[in-house]
């Protein structure tokens, strides 16, 4: 597994199927599933993890594909980055696709999964902030061969949590058919970790504007007043665009509900300001946002 780990995993369950790698989840309580392996790895490598078992779920082809199912696209969460980045995949999710595109170099592309994305919860994962602007959902195969679904927010939140014997199977994300843009601030040139991230989603159906935002706090924020506000401004029925003034009130809006300002002090005392770091972070969502709405109704 690793030069670096000198408490490896004593035991390496490889099944074939999904109701396979959910029974040895059951059997072994203390296992952990591993696709791609690029996050559960570097939590080895740093010792922040000693895994007793694995479950590997490379041999599970169900978890590598995708399929239609009521007007949505039913994601296996062992599908890569890489797979989710080519040109087939952004026609119909093009946010999504970005977002695999932009999750770091090849190595990283061709092994990390969707699945792994939701189940590391880092908070800088690229394809979690378009998964909550999508109001996407997981499909979360249970013992006994049953399943439940929940929204991907919740999990991500730890409204809900992953018991044991479950596995994340599939997510579910609607097919809009609509503008949907990604994109990413990162400390440096060329693929690397976010310091922030914006999905933006237009759905017509419904009216609304679906923005969330990424890399600022544990998991995706939902600046919802934000998205009421641009979306009552718009004319669905006709030409979708809006002034530049518009654009950048929008940005601004949503930086200042993920990076609000302190409250007030005590009576008599001057409010506290935003240190210089909270300050340029607030500045960087407010573009990121700004162009991806500008983007969307291009």
């Amino acid at each position: 597994m690793t030069t670096h780990a000198p408490q490896a995993a004593q035991t390496v369950v490889l099944p074939d199927s999904l109701d396979e790698a959910v029974a040895a989840l059951t059997a072994m309580p203390a296992a952990v599933p591993v696709a791609g392996g690029t996050d559960l790895m570097a939590a080895v490598n740093a010792g922040l993890l000693r895994p007793s078992a694995l479950v590997g779920l490379g041999r599970i082809s169900e978890l590598r594909g995708w399929h239609y199912q009521d007007g949505a696209a039913l994601l296996g969460s062992g599908l890569t980055h890489a797979r989710i980045g080519r040109p087939d995949f952004a026609a119909l999710i093009p946010a999504l696709a970005a977002a695999a595109r932009a999750a770091g170099p090849p190595q990283v592309r061709n092994a990390g999964t969707l699945g792994g994305n939701i189940a590391s919860a880092g908070r800088t994962g690229d394809a979690l902030p378009v998964l909550a602007a999508l109001d996407a959902t997981v499909l979360i195969a249970e013992p006994e061969g049953g399943h439940r679904e929940i929204p991907v927010s919740h999990l991500l939140a730890g409204v809900e949590m992953l018991r044991t014997g479950e596995l994340i199977a599939f997510v579910r994300a609607p097919l809009l058919h609509a503008p949907q843009v990604f994109l990413k601030a990162t400390g440096r040139t060329g693929p690397g970790r976010a310091v922030a991230s914006v999905a933006l989603v237009l759905d017509p159906a419904r009216r609304s504007v679906r923005c969330a935002v990424g890399a600022v706090a544990p998991a995706p924020l939902r600046p919802m007043e934000a998205e009421q506000w641009v979306a009552g401004l718009m004319d669905w029925d006709g030409h979708r665009g809006l002034p530049p003034e518009a654009l950048a009130a929008f940005g601004e809006y949503v930086a200042a509900a993920c990076i609000p300002d302190p409250p007030p002090g005590p009576e008599g005392e001057e409010a506290p300001r935003l240190p210089a770091a909270a300050l340029h972070l607030r500045r960087t969502v407010a573009v990121l946002a700004r162009r991806a709405l500008g983007r969307a109704l291009s």
